[in-house]
């Protein structure tokens, strides 16, 4: 009974440990957004002057912009493509090529990103040489983007469609519907979260991503997160700590929001009453 005691005692310190090991910088970085000097190794007093002056820089504002439209476009894009081939992997059966596929789909989870971005950028300047497409910009950033965020979203769609039962899909097909029909009205509301899970874990991949972005942006095409990197480079900005701060906010209000929303279509479903 002693030794249960010690292995809760531990278990908990060591838990309350690697949290305050993640979550103790985080804390740092809120608090002195709201110093009222530059100092980063002393609270000086409460201010909201950092607040103002990161509405009156032009490179993060149009930098957030910028990696808000890109997220929201290469997620899409990701998802879209994730989807079909999630579908060709459970759905086909072994066809010729699967496993080359599949080893393709994967490979962006196990590979530097460095290298990614390196090949990715010999692809484009190659692709604009000879086609004149495309011009290394936004659109650059969201292809690159959407290929490295495709990687993650097939795996989270693909163990939904594992899970489905595939027998609803066969009674739709009973009844006269087409095939294009089961996918659009049977298959896809039935995996609706995954694709919600998948969409928003690819957006917080490109709007978080600095390597690709780096290797793959123009002149004058800065995405936030180098925005951020630039400035940490050279020196403290205490502007950086509100724009984290935001952002922070905002991911967690999102992430809230999801959970209790999700949890009361759980408790629906539990207490749906029986016809």
């Amino acid at each position: 009974m002693q030794a249960y005691r010690w292995h809760r005692y531990f278990s908990r310190l060591w838990m309350g440990a690697v949290f305050l090991f993640f979550y103790l910088p985080l804390l740092f970085l809120v608090v002195f957004s709201f110093n009222s000097t530059r100092q980063d190794s002393e609270f000086t007093g409460f201010s909201l002057r950092w607040y103002q002056a990161l509405g009156q820089d032009t490179r993060l504002v149009e930098g957030f912009l910028l990696s808000f439209n890109v997220a929201l476009l290469s997620a899409t894009l990701a998802t879209i493509l994730a989807t079909m081939a999630a579908y060709a992997l459970i759905r086909f059966g072994a066809f010729k090529g699967r496993s080359l596929f599949n080893a393709m789909l994967s490979s962006p989870l196990v590979m530097p990103e460095v290298i990614i971005g390196l090949s990715l950028l010999l692809l484009f300047v190659a692709m604009e040489r000879g086609l004149g497409w495309p011009e290394r910009g936004a659109t650059t950033i969201v292809l690159g983007h959407a290929l490295l965020g495709m990687a993650y979203a097939t795996v989270v769609i693909q163990s939904r469609l594992k899970e489905m039962d595939r027998s609803i899909e066969e009674a739709a097909l009973d009844l006269g519907c087409r095939p294009y029909q089961v996918f659009f009205l049977v298959t896809l509301p039935n995996i609706s979260q995954a694709l919600v899970a998948a969409w928003l874990l690819t957006f917080t991949l490109s709007f978080d991503d600095v390597v690709i972005s780096e290797f793959l942006s123009g002149p004058g095409v800065t995405t936030l997160p180098q925005v951020i990197f630039s400035y940490a480079r050279r020196g403290v900005n205490p502007s950086i700590y509100a724009a984290a701060t935001l952002l922070m906010a905002v991911v967690s209000l999102a992430v809230v929001l999801y959970g209790v929303h999700t949890a009361r279509q759980m408790r629906r479903e539990n207490f749906r009453p029986l016809d």
